[in-house]
């Protein structure tokens, strides 16, 4: 089978740093790529189609920025983030794929993994979470799990965010003081740190097993952020063979007559305080009734 790719190779860093994308150009570059993604949305839960799109990369690399992007205008019931937390004890006992099995999409559905099965060859191994035996099993199998998917008829798509040392402590030190992102730097964050040429390690033998013709790794240069989401989504696009669907007529009905209802009163409910209106300094009275039940 050929590669997905064309069998084309990009430099880790193709031209090197560069200047941040500018935001005009990115929120406007971004808001078609995103119509494109309802668009791509529409043609998977129309065709029944089955897209699993894995992301992956260290720490701080951009991989929630980039879903959240994705996501945003797309209905969660057709597309959905798989962020699974550590296994629980009889998880543990049960064959290594078998809970991320359970998260995959079925007819007209897509599935993004914000981390995957990949945990094994990453975290786990650097961390010394499984053994020897079960690393190797790992990677033995995950190429036979990923054609077997590929076999059933599901899109299987994986990135790699790709981010410098020098990007990810500056990211690392920006979080530790930002009390509103704080929460995004664990123990085990920190720790990657110490353990970067470890990291390195895992990736570089996790690709050699992993990045197979018929499921090849794509690797995003996510030193700039806004970089690194435009050209994800842009390769995701020209990857699936989608195309437009024509929605259904839809036509707004008339309201039907009153047939005499009337409303409690509203001294009945609970209204939400008027929190907007202190900063206007003003302070104002309701005036009138609010609109909607």
């Amino acid at each position: 089978m050929p590669r997905q790719d064309g069998g084309k190779r990009s430099p880790k860093r193709p031209g090197g740093r560069r200047a941040k994308l500018p935001r005009p150009v990115y929120e406007k570059e971004l808001l078609r790529l995103q119509e494109q993604l309802v668009m791509m949305q529409e043609w998977v839960r129309s065709t029944g189609a089955r897209l699993v799109v894995v992301f992956e990369g260290r720490d701080a690399a951009g991989k929630g920025g980039a879903i959240k992007r994705v996501t945003e205008y797309l209905n969660p019931r057709v597309a959905r983030i798989a962020a699974l937390p550590a296994p629980t004890e009889r998880q543990r006992t049960q064959w290594y794929f078998q809970r991320y099995a359970e998260q995959l999409p079925a007819a007209g559905e897509i599935v993004l993994f914000d981390r995957s099965w990949y945990n094994r060859a990453g975290v786990e191994r650097v961390m010394g979470f499984c053994t020897d035996e079960e690393y190797a099993r790992f990677l033995r199998q995950c190429p036979v799990f990923e054609r077997l998917l590929i076999e059933d008829g599901i899109l299987l798509r994986k990135y790699w965010f790709s981010v410098s040392d020098e990007e990810q402590e500056r990211r690392f030190r920006s979080r530790l003081e930002d009390p509103m992102r704080r929460w995004k730097l664990s123990p085990m964050d920190l720790e990657s740190r110490v353990r970067w040429e470890a990291y390195s390690r895992a990736k570089d033998e996790m690709f050699a097993h992993t990045d197979i013709p018929e499921s090849p790794w794509y690797v995003v240069d996510a030193d700039d952020k806004r970089r690194a989401r435009i050209n994800m989504i842009a390769h995701l696009l020209s990857g699936v063979p989608y195309h437009e669907v024509e929605p259904p007529e839809l036509s707004l009905p008339p309201r039907p007559p009153s047939t005499g209802y009337r409303r409690p009163p509203m001294e009945t409910q609970t209204w939400v305080p008027d929190h907007a209106a202190t900063l206007e300094g003003a302070g104002r009275k309701r005036g009138g009734e609010p609109g909607g039940a």
